[in-house]
């Protein structure tokens, strides 16, 4: 029983990876299983895409465009699911194909060293009394998901489009205006004046495709200021959304962001120095079995004109 149960794996095997696979080394199943009972399960590297295959993302057919007849799959002749929880049906393999969820380690061999591309399982359908449910299960590297669907990566960037990030608005001492001048050495605050999930954080999108989930979450790290003046200011953590001024606080320096201008903007173009602010994020992201980060960062510029107080002394006697 043994021995029939092998005979009809290898001839499975052959048939969804071609006979150059099969042939690097005998399959065996565990002791104890049978073609009646149980299933054998064996992981076979295979670089993707070779051969014909018709895999069935939408066999319902689909919206918009012209209709058509639903997608039919068979099987030994007979007429069976294009979708089940395995996966979507691939002619070209006779196996039901999906990401494999979790994926394994770098470190397993189906990797085979690459950090791209995902491990897909492929089912091969109980039939005939050959096999119990789920059948034939193939562990296999594909450069894509089935059906030519986007990679977990890929779905993180969708969710990452969703979080719609922006450059804050730039809130600096004193407000940006045609008559607006900063005093030199006076401290100058900086801050995002419109703190927000999409400008400070944090922010938690899910997208979804091709079968596949990612839920990504957006957190700013730091607002790095360049002043124009040569100098710039990195305020990190808590402290990068910095404190909106009040005139209650007088020429109190900021106590999370700010700078004090030591030269005028004197001879600047427009006399101004061009003050950028760049915020720093890592998006954090899981799903599909995978894991990653996306960093990303954001640019406002504004133009801060600096000039020097100067005290005019008259005499009161009119002498």
């Amino acid at each position: 029983m043994l021995m029939r149960a092998a005979v009809v794996i290898t001839t499975v095997v052959l048939l969804l990876f071609g006979a150059t696979t099969a042939a690097a080394a005998p399959i065996t199943c565990p002791p104890g299983t049978s073609y009646s009972y149980g299933s054998c399960r064996i992981s076979v590297t295979h670089p993707g895409g070779d051969g014909p295959t018709t895999p069935v993302s939408n066999p319902g057919g689909g919206g918009g465009g012209g209709g058509g007849e639903p997608a039919t799959c068979s099987l030994r002749g007979a007429t069976i699911p294009c979708t089940t929880e395995f996966g979507y049906w691939d002619s070209g393999r006779s196996c039901y194909m999906k990401v494999s969820d979790p994926q394994p380690p770098a470190t397993d061999p189906l990797w085979d060293g690459r950090d791209g591309g995902v491990i897909v399982t492929c089912t091969v359908p109980a039939a005939d009394g050959f096999f119990d449910s789920p059948g034939l299960v193939v562990n296999f590297w594909a450069a894509s998901p089935p059906g030519g669907g986007p990679t977990p990566r890929e779905v993180a960037d969708m969710a990452v489009a969703e979080m719609g990030f922006e450059a804050g608005q730039i809130g600096i001492t004193p407000p940006p205006g045609p008559d607006s001048m900063g005093i030199l050495g006076l401290p100058t605050w900086l801050w995002v004046a419109n703190p927000d999930e999409n400008t400070t954080g944090p922010i938690t999108r899910s997208a979804s495709a091709g079968g596949v989930t990612v839920t990504a979450t957006g957190t700013l790290d730091s607002i790095v200021w360049a002043m124009g003046d040569g100098h710039s200011v990195t305020c990190s953590g808590a402290r990068a959304v910095g404190t909106p001024y009040e005139v209650r606080y007088a020429d109190q320096p900021s106590p999370t962001c700010g700078h004090r201008y030591t030269r005028t903007s004197a001879g600047q173009p427009r006399e101004a120095y061009t003050v950028t602010a760049t915020s720093y994020w890592t998006v954090e992201w899981a799903g599909g079995g995978q894991t990653g980060t996306i960093d990303l960062n954001f640019s406002r510029s504004i133009q801060h004109r600096v000039g020097e107080l100067q005290v005019i002394i008259t005499d009161a006697t009119g002498s």
